[in-house]
C-alpha cells in the first residue's frame, strides 16, 4: 500500500485517519497560518491545506502526504483556535443563536510526482440561544482551546447545537474522511481492497 503521511500533529485528526487507514506516518508541517489581505476563508484553508502537505515534501519524496486547516465564520468574522478560556468563551458567545459555517480545507499530495488534489468541505452548525454558564461551563468541562470555534462536536459539544447541515460530520472534527476517501482512490488507496493489495 502507498506510504501515508498525515501533515499534522492535531490529535483529533490523527483519530479520523486511524478509523480509515491502518497505517501512516504523523509529522508536524512548518507552515505560516496567517491570513492574506483579503483571503477569503475558503481560499485560506485551501491554500494552508496545500502548503501543510507540501511542507514535507523534501523528507517524505515518494509518500501521499495529506494536510488539512479549519476555519469558523460567523457574519464577517473568521474564527480560528481560542487558544486561551477567554477567547473560547468570547466565540461562543458570538455563536450563540447564530448559524456558523466552517471551512475545512483538505489537500492529498503526490511527493513523488508533484501531483495535489485539493477541496473545500463547507459544514454548517446552528447554535442554541446558550446562557453565560452554560458557556463558561461547557469551556472548563471540555477545554476546547485548540479547536476553531471553540467546541468538539465529538464530545460534549454537540449539546451547543440545534442542528447541523453537511455532508460529512467529520469535516467538523478537521478531516473530511468522505472525500478523503473519494481523494486516495485517485492514488488506488482503497481500505476496502488491503487485503488483495497484499
Amino acid at each position: 500500500m502507498t506510504a501515508i503521511v498525515l501533515a499534522s500533529t492535531s490529535p483529533y485528526r490523527r483519530m479520523l485517519l486511524e478509523k480509515i487507514l491502518p497505517d501512516f506516518i504523523c509529522a508536524a508541517p512548518r507552515v505560516d497560518e496567517s491570513a492574506q489581505p483579503g483571503e477569503s476563508a475558503p481560499a485560506l484553508v485551501e491554500r494552508l491545506a496545500i502548503a501543510k502537505a507540501k511542507a514535507l515534501r523534501d523528507e517524505y519524496s515518494k509518500h501521499l502526504l495529506i494536510g488539512s486547516d479549519q476555519v469558523a465564520v460567523v457574519g464577517d468574522a473568521i474564527l480560528g483556535k481560542p487558544h486561551t478560556e477567554e477567547n473560547a468563551i468570547a466565540q461562543l458567545q458570538a455563536a450563540s443563536g447564530k448559524t456558523v459555517t466552517f471551512y475545512t480545507g483538505l489537500a492529498v499530495y503526490d511527493s513523488a510526482h508533484d501531483r495535489v488534489q485539493s477541496c473545500v468541505e463547507p459544514f454548517q452548525v446552528t447554535f442554541r440561544q446558550l446562557t453565560d454558564a452554560e458557556i463558561c461551563g461547557y469551556v472548563a468541562l471540555e477545554q476546547p482551546l485548540n479547536c476553531a470555534g471553540s467546541f468538539k462536536s465529538e464530545g460534549l459539544g454537540i449539546s451547543l447545537f440545534a442542528r447541523m447541515q453537511g455532508d460529512d460530520p467529520n469535516s467538523l472534527i478537521g478531516l473530511p474522511l468522505i472525500r478523503l476517501l473519494a481523494m486516495l482512490r485517485e492514488w488506488q488507496v482503497n481500505p476496502l481492497l488491503v487485503k488483495d493489495q497484499a
